[in-house]
């Protein structure tokens, strides 16, 4: 008996080996250098901090950029509005969860259910009309989906997952 099938396929084996061990590594999330507008935290595999991930708006304006013009029911007329998709920054932290709570500056939040999101819709818009916009004027980060595009964005449900002065995340099963 030849132990030449056994050498071959130990070769073939560990010719993999290196390819294995050479693959890339998530590179661990910047810490932010600027004011922190966001926190996440939950079930998520990247952080910069001890109980989560902390963005500033620089970090957000780095990640994947989506936008659109739609009306509102709290604004007056047709906007632009341009962020970063949920889904980008989700993705970004490594979310596992099934729901995110959101939480805006006065403690108001909601649950929105992780399969409700998918790559394009909501984003966490931190520009309305090319400008970054003022907590006054619900910002610096709301929830925004394009409420024109169809009935399935015109449900009392998606108004309520609205969210502006966006504050926090977390992520739960």
């Amino acid at each position: 008996m030849t132990l030449f099938p056994f050498k071959s396929r130990l070769a073939v084996f560990s010719a993999f080996i290196p390819v294995a061990l050479a693959a890339p590594v998530a590179a661990e999330l910047a810490a932010p250098s600027g004011d922190v507008i966001l926190t996440i935290e939950g079930a998520i595999s990247e952080t910069n901090t001890a109980t989560g991930a902390a963005f500033d708006l620089a970090m957000l304006q780095a990640l994947p950029t989506s936008g659109f013009d739609t009306t509102t029911n709290w604004t007056d007329r047709k906007n632009r509005f341009d962020g970063v998709p949920l889904k980008a920054l989700l993705d970004a932290v490594g979310a596992t969860g099934g729901t995110i709570t959101a939480t805006a500056l006065n403690n108001y939040s909601i649950q929105i259910p992780l399969d409700a999101i998918d790559d394009a819709v909501p984003i966490v818009a931190y520009h309305i009309d090319g400008e970054p916009f003022s907590r006054r004027d619900k910002g610096p980060l709301w929830i925004v989906f394009p409420y024109d595009d169809g009935s399935e964005y015109q449900t009392e449900l998606v108004y309520g997952w609205s969210i502006w002065q966006l504050a926090g995340l977390k992520v739960t099963d």
